[in-house]
């Protein structure tokens, strides 16, 4: 089962769909909904069943296949899945379908066009499938940036309508500061080539044979910034972030999901899949800037958090925060620092982006995204309260909540080598508890300020479709992450093995049994 081409089968799907609904009659409203609803719905069980073939005892690529695609350059279409790289592909394939139910009624029909927003939905589910299964740097590449298209239409065309200087804005800045980060990780992925080259007398881009290479210590602190600083960006991390909040404010409510959920966890994915393996001497050199960006991230995404108005660029400003503890536990260099890093992305994806969809609905329902229009809302909308309070949670780490787990290990193995690091971000666990309650206290309690929103709808039978997986999967993997941590662990501990890295002995002394007494 395990040799079935799983991964080019997932990238067909979505792609082929795409050209499918792109090309329906403009009219043809229903038609694309449905399509895209069952295309994705498709790669989700296909994604569920590549990670039942899985093996998480071997080690290395499973899935692999590999095609000569540009032989005299030395690229390749080579795809390959680890337990780092599927959880997130299958990240990707539950929140598509998520957010193709959620948009159902997004966007409005005559005005822009329906088939092509939906369209662009399923090209970008091929190229975040595509970013995390590439085992081939340059076709890694292809994909970090063939992303950005259709995220930048997503964001510029079907925006808030009443704000098009503002989306166009958010959408060109967003595409600025990728295609800058992008060109940077060009000019490294070429110096890889040149390094392989010059080493092994033809040059290659496979992810295999370079992080074999004995590259000087000089040159892997030149490429490993390249790589870096376009990570960074993605993710983003501080100071790279500015133009998430924009994007996140400016994009649909499903382009909102995606873009925090998936698509920035490409940046912090690149982290560990190859900033870390092919620079490693670089990686140990830059740790003690990355951990300290991570910690002043975690401060700083919280703080301005704390001071939004705009409930969308608050969610967008916590994602910052959140992502400081992901880049916290991937310089770490520990196994439990790194898993819980890896855990964290899932974890992440599914809190942020259900808090995004709640308030997606919030701003629907209501028509503004100011925290200051709202109040009394669970006397109205005692179900949307109730998932908005589980997502708020979940967010701020409560134990029982999937992002506890995470959260722990990272701290837990961060504490193993930077104590005082781990002890100055766990006080940020403070401050997410205050944007996290302060934001509900603020919408969904006390009087109702508004006597028009006594008319409020709660959540409708589509919507509680939309939130029902989401809401299970943060319990569930809050109260039993071992499924996903089964996965996760084996491929993070190979990848810092492999770098000479293990985990600390234990420091406290075993105490000796007492002879001769009784148990």
């Amino acid at each position: 089962m395990s040799t079935a081409p799983w991964l080019t089968i997932l990238l067909i799907v979505p792609a082929v769909g795409s050209l499918v609904v792109a090309g329906l009659p403009r009219r043809s409203v229903t038609l694309a909904k449905q399509l895209t609803l069952a295309i994705s719905l498709a790669v989700l069980v296909l994604a569920v069943l590549a990670t039942a073939a899985y093996d998480p005892d071997k080690a290395g690529f499973q899935f692999g296949q590999s095609y000569d695609w540009i032989k005299e350059f030395g690229v390749s279409y080579s795809v390959g899945a680890d337990g780092i790289s599927l959880v997130l592909m299958l990240l990707a394939a539950l929140l598509v379908p998520v957010v193709v139910l959620a948009s159902w009624d997004e966007v409005e029909e005559g005005k822009r066009s329906v088939p092509a927003f939906f369209a662009l939905l399923l090209a970008l589910e091929t190229g975040m499938i595509g970013v995390f299964a590439a085992t081939d740097v340059f076709l890694f590449y292809v994909f970090f940036e063939a992303m950005l298209i259709p995220m930048y239409f997503l964001i510029g065309s079907y925006g808030p309508a009443e704000e098009k200087a503002q989306r166009s804005y958010a959408a060109v800045k967003f595409l600025l500061y990728s295609l800058f980060g992008g060109l940077l990780m060009l000019a490294a992925v070429i110096g890889l080539y040149v390094v392989s080259a010059d080493q092994l007398g033809t040059g290659t881009f496979d992810f295999a044979t370079l992080r074999q290479l004995e590259i000087t210590p000089g040159v892997q602190k030149l490429l490993f910034l390249g790589f870096f600083v376009a990570f960074a960006i993605k993710a983003p991390l501080f100071p790279f972030h500015t133009w998430l909040p924009d994007a996140g404010a400016q994009s649909p409510t499903g382009g909102a999901v995606l873009l925090v959920g998936v698509l920035d966890k490409v940046g912090t994915f690149g982290l560990i899949r190859y900033c870390i393996p092919l620079f490693p001497d670089a990686a140990e050199y830059f740790a003690p800037m990355v951990l300290a960006l991570a910690v002043i991230g975690i401060f700083y995404g919280a703080l301005l958090a704390i001071g939004q108005r705009d409930m969308k660029r608050l969610v967008a400003y916590t994602s910052l925060a959140h992502f400081g503890f992901i880049a916290l536990g991937t310089f770490a260099f520990t196994s439990q620092a790194g898993t819980g890093a890896v855990l964290y992305m899932v974890n992440h994806g599914l809190s942020t982006g259900l808090l995004f969809l709640v308030v997606g609905i919030l701003v629907s329902r209501r028509g503004s995204r100011d925290v200051s229009a709202y109040g009394g809302m669970a006397q109205v909308t005692p179900i949307l309260a109730g998932v908005f309070l589980i997502a708020g949670l979940s967010s701020l780490a409560l134990p029982g909540t999937n992002s506890f787990v995470s959260e722990f290990l990272v701290l837990v193995g961060t504490f193993t080598e930077y104590r005082a690091l781990a002890i100055v971000a766990t006080c940020g666990i403070v401050l997410a508890a205050v944007y996290i309650l302060y934001l509900y206290q603020r919408t969904m309690t006390g009087p109702i300020k508004d006597e028009k929103m006594r008319l409020v709808k709660d959540l409708s039978t589509r919507e509680r479709l939309v939130v029902a997986p989401m809401v299970a999967l943060i319990i569930g993997l809050g109260v039993y992450p071992k499924p996903l941590l089964d996965i996760i662990t084996p491929t993070v501990t190979a990848t810092f093995e492999d770098i000479g890295k293990s985990d600390p002995a234990p420091t406290a002394p075993v105490a000796a049994p007492e002879s001769g007494g009784h148990s």
